[in-house]
């Protein structure tokens, strides 16, 4: 018996080890990202799910952070559901004048419908849903998603105007994100860091159920489980994912100064399976 558990213990210890050595072509990398276009900006940070460093391009490049920035959102939601200052049971009307443009499905639907805080979280996450988005920051307030984002370490993270506020962004007032803080937040979220366990399984769960494929996991297996949230304007097009493998990993790109939003695409859906190949 004692043999078995020793054996079991270096098994456990072997293993972690491993886990936390585990490391991509860099080279592959590194040859990959001198290629592109001299315009063309790439932010990208891979990790462990414990913060160990397996690889990192421009790490703290603060950016705009198009929808990743729905993530903190939905994280601070569920702060405010776990201290039941909500519910995620708590209905909400659809008004006319709380319809906008963009990403989602809300803004076609019947003025008057009822949907539950849980579905507005649910669609703010799987199609990006501006409208439930907009929603959701005025049942949360924009002054505790950066409150929050303050408390949980984040320097450069902000949310800054809502979703579409096309005049908030000329005068400046822009959502600004970077790829090593929203792992850390996704790593918070898999580390059952904030709110409740179970809520952070049902985060995780959204995060899952995320539409938009053709970014980081385009590239990878059809049946792999991926927890991630795209983003996309005219000037960035990023994707912040826990890819999970037998040992998850972590893994943020975003990219500026593309020609076409399919270029950008193309960029993260290779940087991706590049990683995946060494990690998988």
């Amino acid at each position: 018996m004692k043999t078995y558990i020793l054996t079991l213990s270096l098994i456990t210890i072997v293993g972690s080890v491993m886990a936390q050595n585990r490391k991509i072509d860099e080279k592959k990398v590194d040859n990959y990202l001198v290629k592109l276009p001299n315009e063309m900006n790439v932010s990208m940070v891979v990790e462990e799910m414990n913060g160990n460093k397996i690889y990192e391009y421009r790490p703290s490049v603060k950016m705009p952070s198009a929808s990743v920035i729905k993530i903190p959102i939905l994280m601070t939601l569920m702060g405010k559901v776990a201290k039941k200052e909500l519910s995620l049971e708590d209905t909400h009307t659809l008004l006319h004048e709380e319809k906008t443009g963009g990403s989602g499905v809300l803004a076609e639907m019947s003025d008057g419908k009822v949907f539950t805080i849980r579905e507005l979280a649910q669609e703010m996450i799987r199609s990006s849903d501006n409208t439930a988005t907009n929603i959701l920051i005025n049942k949360v307030g924009r002054e505790s998603v950066n409150a929050y984002l303050q408390q949980w370490g984040m320097s450069q993270t902000r949310l800054n105007r809502v979703m579409m506020d096309t005049e908030a962004v000329k005068q400046g007032r822009e959502n600004y994100i970077n790829a090593r803080e929203v792992n850390a937040l996704l790593q918070m979220i898999y580390g059952h860091k904030i709110a409740t366990p179970a809520l952070c399984d049902e985060m995780l769960e959204m995060l899952k159920n995320c539409a938009d494929k053709s970014t980081i996991p385009s590239q990878l297996p059809q049946n792999l489980s991926i927890a991630h949230k795209t983003g996309t304007l005219a000037y960035v097009r990023g994707d912040a994912a826990i890819v999970f493998t037998q040992n998850p990993f972590v893994i943020s790109i975003f990219v500026e100064g593309f020609d076409k939003e399919s270029t950008a695409e193309k960029v993260i859906g290779d940087l991706a399976k590049i990683c995946w190949n060494s990690l998988k």
